[in-house]
């Protein structure tokens, strides 16, 4: 049997994967089988809008189940699979490092060797279309001086977290399967995510939220850490480009060419949602709301310590995928961040579905004590 047009997703129910689904459907018409455990950051309702559309099945399974991958891969024949199943907040590593190399290490192994397996059984031309493609990060490069050049390709790994390591090796095992194997593979490394759908642990959507409810809003350390923004929806463009144009074997980094300090993207995000939301009432010292003034949401701004370990800079060199994919970013910052904070503003019933009790729990967790601090 020849391969299908169908592609193989995994995570695709999650922030960047989900994106991804309802891009790939809207631009190609092509069907998506979407493999995803539907932990804590993975939710069907990102999908909603594929209910009953028959070329977007949802799998609730997990990658490290080699048995349900294998049935997967020789039922629907994939042409390709774009891997963006991970465990990724970097506060999560540091407490429960054993999950992210479950997840990252052991999964994308399962998944390869998997791959491999299905790969070596099809027909040279089948064997030369079928494509494996790693979604990966600029974390496993380190960290950066204020005037160090931006993260190449050719930059040698350095994480320094338990997510970054489990990525580096991630990366290096999908680069081992394609040397050892032959497996036809690409990789791509991206800057710090935002747009619809992020699990509101992240940044900027702990931001939006906390600042619509009048919540500290914590930064750590002195907010001049450094991070290279790329809007989810380029991304996702970008992705696309690489699987339909990448080389076998190459990697390439994707950045939104926006480097901006946490906290002046902290600042923007009041500044944007005092314009677009209700004013945030003032509150006496006993919390009681003063007749109808209002206060900045830049008072919020709540330093807090430092995590253990926290890269000072990010930045992307992207030229590699601009010179031979022709691909660029379509969103500036500033667009994008309005577009995302009114997003968040119109989809206030999937934030308070997400945010549950894990959630709160999480977050009393980590941010809870360095607010004491």
């Amino acid at each position: 049997m020849k391969l299908t047009n169908t592609i193989l997703v995994t995570g695709g129910a999650g922030f960047i994967g989900s994106n991804f689904v309802l891009g790939w459907i809207e631009a190609t018409g092509t069907p998506v089988v979407n493999l995803d455990l539907l932990t804590y950051a993975g939710n069907p309702e990102n999908l909603a809008s594929l209910e009953g559309d028959a070329r977007h099945r949802l799998v609730r399974g997990d990658i490290n189940d080699a048995e349900l991958v294998g049935s997967l891969l020789r039922e629907h024949r994939p042409r390709a699979i774009v891997h963006f199943a991970a465990e990724s907040h970097v506060d999560r590593s540091i407490v429960v490092p054993d999950a992210f190399i479950r997840t990252n290490v052991h999964g994308t192994f399962t998944l390869l060797d998997q791959a491999k397996r299905f790969w070596s059984s099809l027909d040279e031309d089948d064997r030369r279309a079928f494509r494996f493609l790693h979604v990966s990060t600029d974390e496993v490069y380190g960290t950066l001086g204020p005037n160090d050049p931006a993260f190449s390709e050719a930059t040698a790994y350095a994480p320094n977290s338990p997510y970054a390591a489990s990525k580096a090796a991630s990366d290096h095992l999908v680069r081992a399967y394609h040397h050892t194997f032959g497996l036809p593979v690409l990789t791509t490394n991206c800057s710090n995510n935002y747009g619809p759908f992020q699990f509101p642990e992240k940044l900027i959507p702990l931001v939006i939220l906390n600042a619509l409810e009048g919540k500290p809003l914590p930064v750590y350390g002195d907010g001049g850490n450094v991070r290279d923004w790329l809007y989810v929806e380029d991304h996702c463009s970008a992705i696309r480009a690489v699987l339909e144009r990448g080389r076998p074997g190459e990697t390439y980094n994707i950045g939104g060419c926006c480097e901006r300090k946490n906290l002046d993207v902290v600042n923007t995000i009041c500044d944007l949602l005092d314009e677009m939301a209700p004013p945030l009432a003032a509150k006496t010292g006993h919390g009681a709301a003063r007749n109808s003034a209002s206060v900045p949401r830049r008072q919020l701004i709540t330093f807090v310590q430092d995590r253990p370990g926290h890269d000072r800079r990010y930045a992307i060199d992207a030229s590699k995928i601009e010179r031979e994919l022709r691909w660029t970013p379509a969103e500036r910052f500033e667009s994008g961040l309005r577009r995302t904070v009114q997003w968040y503003l119109d989809h206030r019933v999937w934030t308070e579905n997400v945010r549950s009790g894990a959630y709160l729990a999480w977050i009393e967790h980590n941010y809870g004590e360095r607010l004491a601090r």
